[in-house]
């Protein structure tokens, strides 16, 4: 067996691992790190999503917002330096409705967003409006907070595609989103370039005698190794939650299983210059009356006939000419033990589609001649309140960064860049507590668990 030595070890080379050594490396100067993944980077959930990115966060407080405006300034800090080589717009978020009772909602949305640090709430009502839609591409001199419509004819008017009964959009305008790949590639060489070490192979044990890491033994193709380190960080995505259990720790968290749809949109439904769109209301699927009888009298398929939760969202994917379309349903919300290759439900792809025609109508010249469709994707890791850990744990020298959910790109820089001041001992940000697994230590902590209402999940 082998001996070797570092200063981080970093378990993981998902989207969080490779961060956490990017911060730690490049902008902290910290040497001698180490990312230990059996995978190649970025290939088992990092590449799984949408890849979108917002500062659209509802409390309680105003942790969430803060934290993802720190990670939105590092992106655009990246996209700079880097000539843009991930890509990244700000065309926005749009959610929009046909209910009259979510109107007044999201104008109260858009107010308490306000007040969190989203940026100012404009409303346009009838009349006169210095609405100002979104670019197709870049970043730069956008407007931040949040637009809301109220006015249908104006609503269509910058939304034709929307269905015609759309009564009123909100658009939260610092959101839109990149390459999550050519980001990830982009932070791992960097921090290679500073010093950082990528070792292909399996996390089996970490020494922790005495209540302080002291080594960590790693499974390779040349056999198994010893790393010396006096700092573990545990950045596994999925396997967040056995990897913790290798120090001792139970961390309070579960996975769900999350897919995503690409198909061609050769009738051009969505437009290539859209921004993500978001359907906020309850959707039954449309059927014939014949598929719906037939439906209903299965007890496999009823479920198709029933109502739908809101949600279904989709947006283009791709530069230039490129005619593919996104689509994402968060319905199945069952915790599972995260396995690999995933099984998907057989019937995703259409149910997407149907469910996404009722907000964009011309989705429907599909459903008689469904398109070829690929289903991918991977897990949410996630605590109950779906917001992510980032600090030490009870053991000296060992540290986590996971639970970030289906927000995993867009969080990154942020959370990795709290967790490189946990490490390097730097002032904390006033937003650290909000991710520190000893958060649940606090009893008034749990009580608010049990009043936490909407966790940001779309």
């Amino acid at each position: 067996m082998s001996s070797h030595t570092a200063e981080v070890v970093i378990c993981g080379a998902g989207i969080a691992g490779i961060a956490a050594a990017y911060h730690l490396a490049v902008r902290r100067g910290v040497r001698g790190i180490v990312l230990v993944d059996e995978r190649p980077p970025l290939s088992l959930t990092s590449d799984k999503s949408t890849e979108c990115y917002r500062n659209w966060w509802p409390g309680p407080g105003n942790d969430m917002v803060a934290l993802m405006n720190r990670s939105i300034d590092l992106l655009e800090e990246l996209a700079r330096e880097s000539g843009n080589a991930f890509r990244m717009n700000r065309r926005g978020y749009l959610f929009a409705t046909a209910d009259p009772a979510q109107v007044p909602v999201f104008v109260e949305r858009a107010r308490e967003a306000e007040a969190r640090g989203v940026g100012p709430a404009r409303i346009h009502r009838r009349g006169a409006s210095d609405y100002r839609p979104a670019p197709a591409d870049g970043f730069e001199n956008q407007p931040t907070g949040v637009d809301v419509i109220t006015d249908p004819a104006l609503a269509l008017r910058h939304f034709p595609y929307l269905a015609p009964d759309t009564l009123a959009v909100l658009h939260a305008r610092r959101c839109g989103w990149f390459s999550g790949q050519q980001l990830g590639m982009y932070l791992l060489e960097r921090a290679r370039e500073a010093g950082v070490r990528l070792l292909e192979g399996r996390v089996e044990r970490i020494d922790a005698r005495g209540g302080r890491v002291r080594s960590v033994r790693v499974s390779a193709r040349g056999g198994e190794m010893t790393v010396a380190t006096p700092r573990f960080v545990d950045a596994a995505g999925p396997f967040f939650a056995p990897v913790a259990r290798l120090l001792g720790v139970e961390v309070p968290v579960f996975c769900e299983r999350h897919a995503k749809v690409a198909f061609n949109d050769t009738l051009g439904a969505m437009p290539r210059s859209a921004p993500m769109t978001i359907w906020t209301d309850p959707v039954t699927l449309p059927w014939s009356d014949e598929e719906r009888r037939d439906l209903a009298a299965s007890a496999e398929h009823k479920r198709l006939v029933e109502e739908f939760p809101a949600g279904v969202h989709g947006r283009p994917e791709g530069a230039g000419e490129s005619p593919v379309v996104l689509l994402i349903w968060t319905y199945d919300i069952e915790p599972v033990e995260p396995a690999f290759p995933i099984e998907f439900d057989a019937s995703y792809g259409e149910i997407c589609l149907r469910g996404m025609s009722r907000m964009v109508p011309a989705l429907a010249g599909y459903l008689s001649r469904l398109p070829r469709v690929v289903v991918d994707g991977g897990y949410y890791t996630k605590t109950r309140e779906n917001r992510f850990l980032a600090g030490p744990l009870p053991i000296e020298g060992a540290y986590v960064l996971g639970a970030l959910s289906g927000y995993g790109l867009m969080a990154s820089n942020g959370a990795a860049d709290l967790l490189a001041d946990h490490i390097t001992g730097r002032p904390l940000p006033a937003y650290a507590p909000a991710f520190l697994l000893s958060r649940y230590d606090d009893p008034a902590y749990r009580e608010r668990l049990e009043q936490w209402g909407d966790s940001g999940q779309l």
